[in-house]
């Protein structure tokens, strides 16, 4: 029997609407890096190294017994837990249990959200320049049309229906302040255009405090027209866990709760009661935010020794860099050290002569790393 045809009845298969995969393009560094002596540090991914806190391991146990189907919508525990966390952290009052979707992780959601909004041919989805490579890749599967912007509110609005926020930014670390978050609600609402805030990264500011959509002095209590998303990966180390959610506009999340039980996209029923204990707990998050500080600013000093500038990077788990050349140079010069970063132009042409680094190695694999920068 032949292999099935991934191709649509118009000829073209799905995969030809995306870009090539960009982690490919890095596996000859990847290998050169891997050959030095001793070993590779790998600071290309900002995948979390240190361990599941003790008390959310705990409760995924707990909750190992489940051998029912979990709900989509997540148990009233899960929303409870959401809700006050929001309230708590964001400063967003009021949110109602209408206001929260957990989801099988961000990336998953920031893949296929323009899909699961109805978006196609004749709609566009607006990012940043610079930025995470999945925001495009949505759009794509969608079949609508991917638009950078620089200043969203200068885009024009016709045919826009959706609008990535990104703060603070992946990859720069660039916290975009409460007048910039207003003024740009505020433009989406006048045309129309639902606003996704992608705020990840928004429990590690270090050189400034990253402020949520959902704020009342961003959306003036309202939270019409607007989403933000999160995720337990960085700020609890759950990025094995799959755990993320949106919070927001109750219109758009009910129509994503409906969509989201045909497509059976549920949060196993352990790592919803995971979530549960980790955003009731503020002091691994603490303990978690001081090793990356220490990380940050050991790499930091190292990098700038070395002849590189950073910019922006006021937040976030990356340093991005740059040495005023192409940014494959500086990938190629660093692997030779057993060192491996992220090409900026991962991110968009813009991040060309950059590179980003992240600060999410081991203590003893960032203290390799300085030293060989020292050398």
């Amino acid at each position: 029997m032949g292999a099935v045809s991934s191709r649509h009845p118009s000829g073209a298969s799905l995969r030809d609407r995306l870009p090539a995969f960009p982690w490919d393009r890095l596996e000859p560094y990847k290998a050169t890096a891997a050959a030095h002596a001793d070993g590779i540090v790998d600071l290309s991914v900002g995948t979390p190294v240190d361990p599941v806190p003790a008390l959310v391991r705990q409760a995924l146990t707990d909750a190992a017994d489940s051998p029912g189907y979990p709900t989509v919508w997540g148990t009233a525990a899960l929303r409870d837990a959401l809700t006050g966390w929001a309230a708590d952290r964001l400063g967003a009052p009021d949110l109602a249990h209408t206001n929260v979707l957990p989801v099988v992780g961000s990336k998953e959601l920031v893949a296929w959200l323009p899909t699961q909004l109805g978006l196609g041919a004749g709609d566009t989805v607006a990012y940043p320049r610079l930025a995470y490579p999945t925001y495009e890749v949505g759009a794509r599967l969608a079949g609508a049309e991917p638009v950078v912007y620089d200043e969203p509110t200068e885009l024009d609005p016709t045919g826009l229906k959706l609008l990535w926020l990104n703060s603070p930014s992946n990859p720069t670390g660039r916290v975009l302040t409460v007048d910039e978050l207003r003024r740009t609600v505020a433009w989406a609402r006048e045309h129309g255009v639902l606003v996704v805030s992608d705020e990840c990264y928004l429990e590690l500011g270090w050189e400034a405090e990253p402020v949520s959509v959902l704020h009342p002095d961003v959306c003036g209590g309202s939270y019409d027209g607007i989403v933000a998303v999160h995720s337990l990966s960085k700020r609890s180390n759950l990025a094995g866990y799959r755990s993320a959610f949106l919070l927001g506009d109750a219109a758009v999340l009910g129509e994503l709760l409906q969509i989201r039980k045909h497509g059976g996209m549920m949060v196993a029923a352990p790592v919803q009661a995971a979530t549960v204990a980790a955003l009731g707990d503020t002091a691994h998050v603490a303990e978690q935010r001081d090793r990356y500080a220490r990380r940050r600013a050991a790499l930091r000093t190292a990098f700038e020794a070395a002849g590189f500038r950073i910019e922006h990077s006021e937040a976030s788990l990356y340093l991005w860099a740059t040495r005023d050349e192409p940014c494959w140079d500086t990938v190629r010069d660093l692997a030779e050290r057993g060192i491996l970063v992220a090409p900026g132009d991962f991110y968009g042409t813009a991040g060309e002569r950059f590179v980003r680094i992240a600060f999410t190695a081991t203590d003893e694999r960032v203290a390799a790393a300085v030293r060989r920068l020292a050398a």
